[in-house]
Protein backbone atom coordinates (compact mmCIF):
# COMPACT_ATOMS: atom_id res chain seq x y z
CA UNK A 1 0.00 0.00 0.00
CA UNK A 2 1.04 3.69 -0.67
CA UNK A 3 0.98 6.26 1.94
CA UNK A 4 -1.60 8.97 1.43
CA UNK A 5 0.53 12.76 1.30
CA UNK A 6 -1.03 15.19 3.38
CA UNK A 7 -2.08 18.89 1.88
CA UNK A 8 -3.06 20.64 4.95
CA UNK A 9 -3.50 21.06 8.84
CA UNK A 10 -7.01 22.70 9.90
CA UNK A 11 -7.32 23.77 13.38
CA UNK A 12 -10.87 24.29 14.38
CA UNK A 13 -11.96 27.33 15.61
CA UNK A 14 -14.12 27.53 19.06
CA UNK A 15 -17.17 29.11 20.11
CA UNK A 16 -19.98 29.34 21.92
CA UNK A 17 -23.19 27.39 20.67
CA UNK A 18 -25.65 28.63 24.08
CA UNK A 19 -23.43 27.68 26.78
CA UNK A 20 -22.03 24.98 24.89
CA UNK A 21 -18.08 25.17 24.50
CA UNK A 22 -17.58 23.95 20.42
CA UNK A 23 -14.74 23.41 17.76
CA UNK A 24 -15.64 23.76 14.28
CA UNK A 25 -12.94 22.08 12.17
CA UNK A 26 -15.55 22.19 9.34
CA UNK A 27 -17.84 24.92 10.18
CA UNK A 28 -19.37 25.47 6.78
CA UNK A 29 -20.38 22.81 4.12
CA UNK A 30 -16.54 22.51 1.88
CA UNK A 31 -16.59 20.65 -1.44
CA UNK A 32 -12.66 19.37 -0.87
CA UNK A 33 -14.27 17.20 1.76
CA UNK A 34 -17.38 16.48 0.11
CA UNK A 35 -19.91 14.68 0.99
CA UNK A 36 -18.73 15.40 4.45
CA UNK A 37 -20.04 18.56 5.35
CA UNK A 38 -19.97 19.90 8.81
CA UNK A 39 -18.16 18.51 12.35
CA UNK A 40 -19.24 19.97 15.73
CA UNK A 41 -16.70 18.87 18.72
CA UNK A 42 -18.81 19.85 21.68
CA UNK A 43 -16.54 19.79 24.85
CA UNK A 44 -15.32 18.22 26.73
CA UNK A 45 -17.06 20.20 29.78
CA UNK A 46 -17.91 20.01 33.07
CA UNK A 47 -21.25 21.40 33.58
CA UNK A 48 -22.58 22.14 37.18
CA UNK A 49 -25.82 21.22 38.83
CA UNK A 50 -29.20 23.05 37.47
CA UNK A 51 -27.45 23.50 33.67
CA UNK A 52 -29.58 23.77 30.56
CA UNK A 53 -27.61 21.15 28.57
CA UNK A 54 -27.28 20.87 24.74
CA UNK A 55 -28.66 23.68 23.04
CA UNK A 56 -30.43 21.08 20.24
CA UNK A 57 -33.96 21.49 21.21
CA UNK A 58 -36.69 20.76 18.62
CA UNK A 59 -35.84 21.38 14.92
CA UNK A 60 -35.69 20.03 11.47
CA UNK A 61 -33.60 18.16 9.11
CA UNK A 62 -33.67 17.40 5.36
CA UNK A 63 -31.52 15.82 2.56
CA UNK A 64 -28.41 14.56 4.96
CA UNK A 65 -27.35 12.34 7.81
CA UNK A 66 -25.85 12.85 11.12
CA UNK A 67 -23.86 10.57 13.24
CA UNK A 68 -22.73 11.79 16.85
CA UNK A 69 -20.34 10.13 19.20
CA UNK A 70 -20.83 10.21 22.59
CA UNK A 71 -17.51 10.57 24.49
CA UNK A 72 -18.51 11.59 28.16
CA UNK A 73 -22.09 11.64 29.58
CA UNK A 74 -25.02 10.01 27.56
CA UNK A 75 -27.71 11.98 24.93
CA UNK A 76 -31.28 11.17 24.85
CA UNK A 77 -32.63 11.34 20.90
CA UNK A 78 -36.24 12.46 20.40
CA UNK A 79 -37.51 12.27 16.53
CA UNK A 80 -40.76 13.14 15.20
CA UNK A 81 -40.59 9.30 13.15
CA UNK A 82 -41.32 8.48 16.57
CA UNK A 83 -37.40 7.10 17.87
CA UNK A 84 -36.79 8.07 21.59
CA UNK A 85 -33.44 6.29 22.69
CA UNK A 86 -30.72 7.08 25.25
CA UNK A 87 -27.31 6.67 24.52
CA UNK A 88 -24.44 6.48 26.74
CA UNK A 89 -20.94 7.01 27.06
CA UNK A 90 -18.80 4.70 23.76
CA UNK A 91 -22.52 4.91 21.94
CA UNK A 92 -23.11 6.35 18.32
CA UNK A 93 -26.44 7.36 16.95
CA UNK A 94 -26.82 7.60 13.36
CA UNK A 95 -29.51 9.76 11.76
CA UNK A 96 -31.12 10.07 8.28
CA UNK A 97 -32.80 13.08 8.29
CA UNK A 98 -33.97 11.99 4.24
CA UNK A 99 -37.34 13.57 3.26
CA UNK A 100 -37.46 15.46 6.78
CA UNK A 101 -37.77 15.15 10.40
CA UNK A 102 -37.72 17.11 13.61
CA UNK A 103 -35.15 15.75 16.14
CA UNK A 104 -34.41 16.86 19.67
CA UNK A 105 -31.32 15.99 21.11
CA UNK A 106 -30.38 16.93 25.36
CA UNK A 107 -28.89 15.37 28.03
CA UNK A 108 -30.82 13.36 30.98
CA UNK A 109 -32.97 14.73 33.28
CA UNK A 110 -30.32 13.68 35.87
CA UNK A 111 -27.42 16.26 34.40
CA UNK A 112 -29.37 18.61 33.90
CA UNK A 113 -29.99 18.59 37.96
CA UNK A 114 -26.43 17.17 38.87
CA UNK A 115 -24.11 18.25 35.91
CA UNK A 116 -21.12 16.55 35.08
CA UNK A 117 -18.66 15.86 32.15
CA UNK A 118 -20.15 16.04 28.54
CA UNK A 119 -18.31 15.32 25.25
CA UNK A 120 -20.28 14.91 21.95
CA UNK A 121 -18.92 15.07 18.41
CA UNK A 122 -21.95 14.98 15.55
CA UNK A 123 -20.96 14.57 11.91
CA UNK A 124 -23.21 15.73 9.11
CA UNK A 125 -22.83 13.45 6.16
CA UNK A 126 -24.25 14.51 2.66
CA UNK A 127 -26.95 12.64 0.56
CA UNK A 128 -27.07 12.28 -3.23
CA UNK A 129 -29.92 13.55 -4.81
CA UNK A 130 -31.18 10.31 -5.20
CA UNK A 131 -31.53 9.35 -1.34
CA UNK A 132 -32.60 13.02 -0.09
CA UNK A 133 -36.30 12.22 -0.41
CA UNK A 134 -35.66 8.84 1.41
CA UNK A 135 -38.29 7.86 4.31
CA UNK A 136 -35.98 9.36 7.78
CA UNK A 137 -34.20 6.72 10.02
CA UNK A 138 -32.26 6.67 13.50
CA UNK A 139 -30.39 3.96 14.49
CA UNK A 140 -28.60 4.11 18.32
CA UNK A 141 -25.72 1.49 19.35
CA UNK A 142 -24.67 1.21 22.76
CA UNK A 143 -20.74 1.17 23.15
CA UNK A 144 -20.97 -2.96 23.65
CA UNK A 145 -22.29 -2.71 20.25
CA UNK A 146 -19.38 -1.15 18.76
CA UNK A 147 -16.93 -3.57 17.07
CA UNK A 148 -13.05 -3.59 18.55
CA UNK A 149 -10.29 -4.57 16.46
CA UNK A 150 -6.87 -4.34 17.85
CA UNK A 151 -3.95 -2.43 16.18
CA UNK A 152 -0.16 -2.56 16.56
CA UNK A 153 -0.29 -5.91 18.84
CA UNK A 154 -2.99 -4.59 20.98
CA UNK A 155 -1.70 -0.67 21.55
CA UNK A 156 -4.34 0.66 19.70
CA UNK A 157 -7.91 0.28 18.96
CA UNK A 158 -10.24 0.86 15.99
CA UNK A 159 -14.00 1.21 17.03
CA UNK A 160 -15.70 -0.01 13.54
CA UNK A 161 -19.44 2.05 13.41
CA UNK A 162 -20.08 1.71 9.51
CA UNK A 163 -18.14 -0.66 7.08
CA UNK A 164 -15.61 -3.21 7.34
CA UNK A 165 -12.48 -3.89 8.63
CA UNK A 166 -10.58 -6.65 9.41
CA UNK A 167 -12.99 -9.02 8.44
CA UNK A 168 -15.33 -7.14 10.99
CA UNK A 169 -18.31 -5.16 9.82
CA UNK A 170 -19.73 -2.19 11.60
CA UNK A 171 -23.08 -2.46 13.06
CA UNK A 172 -24.61 0.54 11.42
CA UNK A 173 -25.15 -0.09 7.35
CA UNK A 174 -25.13 3.10 5.64
CA UNK A 175 -26.76 3.99 2.40
CA UNK A 176 -23.66 5.35 0.80
CA UNK A 177 -21.25 2.75 1.89
CA UNK A 178 -19.51 5.25 4.37
CA UNK A 179 -16.46 3.48 6.50
CA UNK A 180 -16.96 5.05 9.71
CA UNK A 181 -14.73 4.62 12.94
CA UNK A 182 -12.71 6.66 15.55
CA UNK A 183 -9.37 5.00 16.52
CA UNK A 184 -7.12 4.87 20.06
CA UNK A 185 -3.56 4.86 20.55
CA UNK A 186 -1.05 4.22 22.75
CA UNK A 187 1.90 6.68 23.21
CA UNK A 188 4.53 5.32 20.30
CA UNK A 189 2.31 3.51 18.59
CA UNK A 190 1.81 2.96 14.75
CA UNK A 191 -1.11 2.44 12.50
CA UNK A 192 -1.26 1.60 9.08
CA UNK A 193 -5.37 2.35 8.32
CA UNK A 194 -6.84 1.60 4.56
CA UNK A 195 -7.46 4.75 2.82
CA UNK A 196 -8.97 3.56 -0.95
CA UNK A 197 -7.90 5.60 -4.30
CA UNK A 198 -10.59 7.79 -5.16
CA UNK A 199 -12.52 8.11 -1.93
CA UNK A 200 -12.72 11.38 0.64
CA UNK A 201 -10.61 10.84 4.23
CA UNK A 202 -11.67 12.83 7.47
CA UNK A 203 -9.08 12.27 9.92
CA UNK A 204 -9.84 14.51 12.68
CA UNK A 205 -7.61 14.26 16.25
CA UNK A 206 -10.32 14.60 19.04
CA UNK A 207 -7.11 14.61 21.80
CA UNK A 208 -3.53 13.58 21.98
CA UNK A 209 -0.77 14.06 18.91
CA UNK A 210 -0.64 12.02 16.18
CA UNK A 211 2.13 12.52 13.18
CA UNK A 212 1.16 11.66 9.40
CA UNK A 213 3.61 11.70 6.64
CA UNK A 214 5.54 14.27 8.48
CA UNK A 215 2.97 16.76 9.83
CA UNK A 216 2.12 16.87 13.44
CA UNK A 217 -1.12 17.64 14.52
CA UNK A 218 -3.06 17.93 18.04
CA UNK A 219 -6.76 17.93 19.32
CA UNK A 220 -9.01 19.86 17.28
CA UNK A 221 -6.89 19.79 14.28
CA UNK A 222 -8.03 18.01 10.62
CA UNK A 223 -6.02 16.86 8.25
CA UNK A 224 -6.35 17.43 4.40
CA UNK A 225 -4.84 14.36 2.09
CA UNK A 226 -3.97 14.34 -1.45
CA UNK A 227 -5.48 11.57 -3.53
CA UNK A 228 -2.20 10.03 -4.17
CA UNK A 229 -2.10 6.57 -2.34
CA UNK A 230 -4.16 3.72 -0.60
CA UNK A 231 -3.03 3.73 3.06
CA UNK A 232 -2.28 6.64 5.75
CA UNK A 233 0.28 5.67 8.78
CA UNK A 234 -0.19 7.09 11.70
CA UNK A 235 2.63 7.55 14.47
CA UNK A 236 1.41 8.93 18.30
CA UNK A 237 3.76 11.12 20.79
CA UNK A 238 1.28 10.46 23.26
CA UNK A 239 -1.75 8.76 23.71
CA UNK A 240 -4.73 9.68 21.33
CA UNK A 241 -7.55 9.18 19.77
CA UNK A 242 -9.20 10.32 16.49
CA UNK A 243 -11.86 9.84 14.32
CA UNK A 244 -11.46 8.39 10.61
CA UNK A 245 -14.02 8.07 8.32
CA UNK A 246 -13.99 7.94 4.67
CA UNK A 247 -16.48 8.14 1.58
CA UNK A 248 -17.34 8.51 -2.03
CA UNK A 249 -17.70 11.70 -3.25
CA UNK A 250 -20.55 12.46 -4.07
CA UNK A 251 -20.03 15.42 -7.13
CA UNK A 252 -22.98 17.43 -6.95
CA UNK A 253 -23.94 21.15 -6.11
CA UNK A 254 -24.23 21.80 -2.00
CA UNK A 255 -26.63 24.06 -1.00
CA UNK A 256 -27.03 24.32 2.66
CA UNK A 257 -29.55 26.82 4.54
CA UNK A 258 -29.70 26.69 8.79
CA UNK A 259 -31.16 22.86 9.01
CA UNK A 260 -31.72 22.20 5.79
CA UNK A 261 -29.03 20.22 2.68
CA UNK A 262 -30.12 20.50 -0.45
CA UNK A 263 -28.69 20.62 -4.35
CA UNK A 264 -30.92 23.78 -5.39
CA UNK A 265 -31.90 27.23 -3.57
CA UNK A 266 -35.27 26.15 -4.73
CA UNK A 267 -35.46 22.80 -3.20
CA UNK A 268 -34.46 25.15 0.31
CA UNK A 269 -37.21 27.10 -0.20
CA UNK A 270 -39.41 23.70 -0.72
CA UNK A 271 -37.89 23.01 2.44
CA UNK A 272 -38.72 25.90 4.51
CA UNK A 273 -42.55 25.42 3.15
CA UNK A 274 -42.99 21.65 4.09
CA UNK A 275 -41.91 22.37 7.49
CA UNK A 276 -43.19 25.01 7.96
CA UNK A 277 -46.84 23.56 6.63
CA UNK A 278 -46.30 20.86 8.72
CA UNK A 279 -45.38 18.51 6.14
CA UNK A 280 -42.48 16.88 7.92
CA UNK A 281 -43.56 14.07 10.65
CA UNK A 282 -45.51 15.56 13.03
CA UNK A 283 -43.52 16.50 16.07
CA UNK A 284 -43.77 14.24 19.17
CA UNK A 285 -43.35 15.08 22.92
CA UNK A 286 -40.00 15.62 24.60
CA UNK A 287 -38.15 15.11 27.97
CA UNK A 288 -39.35 17.05 30.35
CA UNK A 289 -36.94 19.85 31.07
CA UNK A 290 -35.76 20.72 27.67
CA UNK A 291 -36.16 23.69 25.61
CA UNK A 292 -38.39 23.64 23.14
CA UNK A 293 -38.54 26.03 19.83
CA UNK A 294 -36.30 25.96 16.87
CA UNK A 295 -32.81 26.80 17.83
CA UNK A 296 -29.29 27.30 16.12
CA UNK A 297 -28.62 24.01 14.65
CA UNK A 298 -24.80 24.72 13.52
CA UNK A 299 -24.65 20.89 14.80
CA UNK A 300 -27.28 19.10 16.52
Amino acid sequence: MTQRNVLAVHTAHGEYIGDLETRNPLSEPIRDFDPFLILGHHGPQVFGPNNHGMPFSDHPHRGFETVTFIREGAVVHTDSSGHRRTVNEGGVQWMTAGAGVVHNEQVPPAFLHEGGLLEVLQLWVNLPARLKSTPPCYVGVQADGIVASPLDGGRGTLHLVAGHYGGATGPIKSLTGVFMSWVDLAAGARARLPAPRGRTILLYVIDGEISIAGHTATGGDLFKFADDGDAIEVTTSSDAVFLFAHADPIGEPVVAHGPFVMNTEDEIAQAFRDYRNGLFASSVPFAPGTRTGWTRTGSG
